[in-house]
């Protein structure tokens, strides 16, 4: 597929992966936030709601002729469609949990940790696996988390986007830790959980789109003093 001149050329060095969404809507929606931003791709793992699926198509809005994207990927594979030196990062759910957490430990770190570990354990317990045996000891990955709004834009970035019912995925989690990236936290304000997965994509990269925007700015100013 051939895509718009216009677009390529604002093409940003920033990357959405979907994981395991499978609302037709919001990921229609997402895709035409990914466009509007200036994404490179999206990349849908296993589990998601086919991109062409024609609920995913009317809400996308044309979005699926403006930035390419890759369906139905194993997470083995994803690595292979990221550019070199990219950082993934996850969109934190853990809502107001996760900052009385914060609060509470003074380390960012801490929370990220914490609230995923209580959703897994749970998860594990319910499909029946023996959490305290030893055999799942140091499988959650632990990783920095950060405010949306601070700087994680260096080079190249990558978003990871879960579904609502389940979140992010251990795979992600951990191809996150193995790239130096982060959870990215959307603080929210008490008695609001969370937001609607395509709305937290939507601030997420037009977030990653102003912080790329901004450090053009200082790099063409800096040049010009020379």
């Amino acid at each position: 597929m051939t895509y718009p001149e216009t677009q390529l050329r604002h093409t940003l060095p920033l990357l959405l992966i979907c994981d395991n969404l499978r609302d037709p809507g919001n990921l229609g929606t997402i895709l035409r936030s990914a466009a509007g931003a200036g994404c490179s791709r999206v990349l849908l793992t296993k589990g998601c709601v086919d991109a062409w699926e024609p609920k995913v198509l009317r809400a996308g809005m044309g979005a699926h002729f403006q930035v390419p994207i890759i369906n139905n990927l194993d997470w083995e594979t994803v690595p292979k469609y990221l550019p070199t030196d990219t950082r993934v990062y996850v969109a934190d759910n853990c809502g107001l949990y996760a900052q009385a957490q914060a609060r509470a430990s003074n380390k960012a770190s801490d929370y990220g940790w914490v609230c995923d570990r209580r959703a897994k354990l749970h998860q594990y317990e319910e499909e029946g696996e023996d959490v305290e045996s030893g055999a799942c000891k140091g499988w959650l990955p632990e990783l920095q988390v950060q405010t949306y709004d601070a700087d994680w834009t260096e080079g190249p970035a990558a978003v990871v986007i879960g579904g609502e019912t389940h979140g992010v995925s251990l795979e992600s989690l951990q191809l996150a830790e193995s790239t130096g990236g982060g959870r990215l936290l959307i603080p929210v304000v008490p008695g609001v959980d969370s937001l609607n997965s395509a709305m937290a994509a939507s601030i997420l990269l037009f977030e990653g789109k102003r912080q790329l925007r901004v450090r053009a700015e200082h790099l063409s100013r800096d040049r010009g003093y020379h």
